[in-house]
């Protein structure tokens, strides 16, 4: 099955990528190790929310497919959800 990511997801991730060149003009820089930490600390806050999202958007999207296709049970496809979210950490 083909997934359809979000423009959402995309800015998203887009913002977090400037959100990493900005942490590397702050080492290039020589900022503060605080400042550096603050906004690696945002960028993965930032990427968790990403990561939530396609997982949560693609779990129903399965959700949906399956159903038409006669299966009604999803507790099978939000394990394997629950299961990537836990392997991201």
């Amino acid at each position: 099955m083909e997934y359809n990511y979000p423009d959402e997801i995309k800015t998203r991730l887009r913002r977090i990528e400037g959100q990493v060149r900005g942490v590397l003009r702050l080492m290039d820089e020589g900022k503060p190790c605080k400042e550096v930490v603050a906004q690696l600390s945002a960028i993965r806050n930032a990427s968790d929310r990403a990561l939530a999202q396609i997982v949560a958007d693609n779990l129903q999207q399965c959700i949906l497919a399956d159903q038409a296709n006669g299966n009604p049970d999803p507790a099978k496809l939000v394990k394997e959800a629950v299961e990537l979210l836990v392997k991201s950490r």
